[in-house]
């Protein structure tokens, strides 16, 4: 049978809430960095509408991404290193906060809320075939 010092593992967890935090948190700076950048970048090379287009969603792409990471990090830390009703309460306000921010900045970068992106796809794929089938046919005579 397989024992574990307590100690130890409490030292790994809290590692583990460290190394998440620390994830999320450099997720946020070097993204924000890398879109600055690219926003700097395309806005001498020409549209700037386009370029700030593409830095709110890169941004705002970053800014998920460390935001699961951080949530990760709240998890581990409320369930595991130290379980109490306050954490807990503490952790459900943290993922709330997070949803409504993730919804909110998917209907930002992708212009639409995220259930109605399966209705999209389906008017999207209706308009190809009435393209196609509107399409005339140009392949050239038949040989027979």
């Amino acid at each position: 049978m397989i024992t574990i010092d307590a100690d130890w593992l409490n030292a790994f967890f809290r590692l583990a809430v460290i190394g998440l935090e620390l994830a999320g948190t450099l997720t946020i700076l070097v993204g924000a960095a890398l879109a600055t950048w690219l926003f700097a970048k395309r806005a001498r090379a020409g549209d700037g509408t386009q370029a700030y287009s593409a830095f709110r969603s890169a941004l705002g792409r970053s800014i998920l991404l460390g935001l699961e990471f951080l949530v990760a990090g709240d998890i581990v830390k409320s369930l595991v290193i130290n379980p109490t009703l306050e954490d807990l309460i503490v952790l459900a306000g943290l993922v709330l906060v997070r949803t409504f921010l993730s919804i909110s900045l998917g209907v930002e970068i992708n212009g639409h809320w995220p259930w109605e992106e399966t209705r999209m796809a389906r008017e999207k794929a209706r308009m190809a075939r009435e393209k196609a089938r509107m399409a005339p046919d140009d392949t050239g005579p038949k040989i027979t």
